[in-house]
This record gives structure tokens, sequence and C-alpha cells, in this order.
């Protein structure tokens, strides 16, 4: 009997704007189909935090509105992706017994180590935790395995990163959603969204960092053989280098932000024009080297101090494919070199993994957070 296409919904409650994406999928298929994606300007949220529920709220509406109009129909629920900055991954170890003579693990036993892992964490009350991830499972203590449905043992172990967030921010995302007339069928963290609509199963089997860059903070997910084992994020984004130009040239937000978009890190672009700026009817002109160091000193700072902080636990060696970088920060022109510089390691700039399927203009690095929720939420099925 033919049954209508499922249809999933994203969306990306992002600093910068607002996204939309909408996917169907037919019942004999796994992947999902995306038929519209929209979008609008973020307003009522700063770091990645609700600072004005009434303007997120309009927000919301007005990409959920863009994403309509592209598809024909209107939705009603959706997962969203969100950021913030009290973003915390932790990792604990559980293990079960499976008796007393070898047998095979059966789903129950997985939901026992899982539970075992999970009471070994102390989670303040004003904490939530809204992903349990397997890093890895062990029976009888050979470790690296994937999936131990089936296999035989009399021990199972694992390892789980559960990431952990303030309940008030997740209980303003939601009412921020719903005020806006969507349900919110689930949540995931912007971190682990951008991850998912940016790196080739290749990359997470071989280990690899993603990292997104956006308006208000740096989504931070470390994968290593096909599993995340860090996500978080650094409190750094695009609004940060706005803020710097603004500051240090002397000119509006808006002017900054359209200079910034401007600059280039490559050494052998920087002095070859001039950015003349309209300042409220006067023509300001400044080198393209002062704009690019200004950019630069920003840059460094999240490369050179807060990634590596966030890969001192870890060996180098661990992340043979590099990094990739999304977002709307990864546009700027020369920084897969800048980063690699810094951090020693090969830096591409990604697109949605669906980019195929994205309408113009709405397919680049700036959208895979919201592609990676169409894939999550297949992922989870």
């Amino acid at each position: 009997m033919y049954k209508e296409p499922e249809i999933l919904v994203g969306l990306d409650l992002g600093t910068s704007k607002i996204s939309v994406v909408i996917a169907e999928r037919d019942s004999r298929f796994q992947e999902a189909q995306i038929i519209g994606v929209g979008y609008a300007p973020s307003q009522g949220i700063r770091k990645g935090l609700i600072i004005n529920l009434e303007q997120a709220v309009r927000s919301v509406r007005q990409a959920v509105k863009d994403a309509e109009n592209m598809v024909g129909f209107e939705i009603e629920d959706a997962t969203v992706a969100f950021s913030g900055m009290e973003v915390a991954s932790v990792n604990s170890k559980g293990m079960v017994s499976l008796g007393r003579t070898p047998r095979q693990v059966t789903i129950s036993d997985v939901e026992r180590v899982i539970e075992a892992a999970q009471s070994e964490l102390s989670i303040p009350p004003n904490r939530v935790t809204l992903h349990t991830i397997p890093v890895k499972y062990s029976i009888d203590g050979n470790s690296g395995i994937d999936d131990p449905l089936g296999m035989t043992g009399i021990r199972l172990e694992m390892e789980l990163q559960s990431v952990i967030v303030p309940t008030t921010v997740v209980q303003n995302i939601i009412n921020c959603v719903e005020n806006a007339g969507i349900e919110v069928s689930g949540l995931v963290i912007k971190s682990l969204a951008s991850a998912l609509g940016s790196l080739t199963d290749e990359e997470t089997r071989a280990g690899v960092i993603s990292l997104c860059i956006g308006g208000g903070t740096t989504g931070v997910a470390l994968y290593t053989d096909g599993r995340p084992v860090k996500l978080s994020v650094i409190p750094i984004g695009g609004d940060h280098i706005t803020n710097d130009l603004a500051y240090v040239m002397k000119i509006p937000i808006s002017k900054a932000e359209e200079v910034k978009k401007l600059v280039s890190l490559n050494s052998e672009e920087v002095d070859q024009q001039d950015l003349d700026v309209d300042v409220r009817g006067r023509l300001k002109t400044f080198s393209t080297s002062e704009a690019a160091e200004v950019v630069n000193c920003r840059l460094e700072e999240l490369f050179g101090e807060h990634v590596k902080q966030q890969l001192a636990e870890f060996s180098p060696h661990m992340f043979p494919a590099g990094v990739v970088l999304s977002g709307g920060v990864a546009k700027t022109r020369g920084i897969e070199y800048f980063a690699s510089e810094l951090l020693n390691m090969p830096v591409r700039t990604a697109e949605p993994l669906d980019v195929y399927q994205m309408p113009p203009g709405r397919n680049d690095c700036e959208y895979t957070t919201v592609a990676g929720v169409v894939r999550y939420m297949t992922s989870r099925d």
C-alpha cells in the first residue's frame, strides 16, 4: 500500500540567521530528499542564547514562512539545532555482566550498560542531558567494537559521551519555537548537526575536527573511528570580528560587516586594493592590510588558542583528516591556509554533503548545520 512521503523539518537557531530545511523521505528509502530551504535574519539571539523572546519568535516565523513558500504547504513540527555558552561534553564508563556463561548481547544489555554509564555522572539539577552518544564498546576486554548486538561474551563495557546543557536554555528554545507556531519534535546541539552536515564517512573514520564558525560561537566536534569523542562550543564567532573592525576603524557595525566580507587572509592579495566605506555621507578609505590585520588577530586567537586548547587532551595523530570548516566565517578568503599554518593540519572548507539538493544561494558552508539536522533525524531511525 502506498504511503505518503514522511516530511522532515530542521530548524537552525543561529546568531546571524535562522534557517529552515524541509525534506521528504519515502518509506522505502532511508535517505531524505531536501525540497525547500528558508531563512531569515536572526534577531533576539546573541552568542547562541535567546536574549529577546519576541524578536526571536518573529525571526523564526519569517524563516518558516520563507521555507513554506518554497514548498507550498505549512509545516507543523521541527527538530531544532541550537548552541550556547555552557555546553559540557562529559565521558563516563559503564559495565554489566552478561552471566556466568557466554551469551549473545541483546538490546536490553545495551540499554543496561548505557544506564550504568549514565549513573556514573553527577548532573546538577539546573542541567539536562541533551545527547548520550556511545563512544566505544568492549566485550570481555576486547575494545574497538562499534555495535555489540549479537556478539558473545560474559562482560559488556562501554564509554559514553553525554552532552549536558542548562535546563533554562533548552526551555527558552522550546518556548521560542512553539510561540512561533511550530512544535519541537527534537533538539540537537549545533556542533553535532554541523559535523553531520559537512563530514564524510571517510573523514569521521580516519579522525577529523569539525569547526563551525557562526555569528556568535564556534561549534567543535572531534571524531575518531566514526564517532564523536568530544562536542563543545567556543565563545568566539563572526560577530567578534565585526565588532573588532568597527572599534579599530571607528565605523558602524553594519559597515564593519561589509568590510569583513571583503577581507582576504591571503598575503598576496592584501595590498592590492583599498577599501572605501561610506560613513554617514563621508567616504573613509582603509587599506586592506589594516582590515586583514584586525581579522588575523581574532582568528589567531580562535585557532591558535581556543581550538588548540580543545585539542590539548588528544594526540594530533588522532585526526589525520585534519580540520573541516563551516559556518559563515569559513567563507573568508585564505582562511584554509591561515588555519592550516596555525594548527599544523590539513584544512578544507565544507559545503553541505547534500549540496546538490540545496537551492542556489543556500548551498554553501553557511547551511551545513541545517542540512545536518536532516541527517541527524534520519540517523536516529
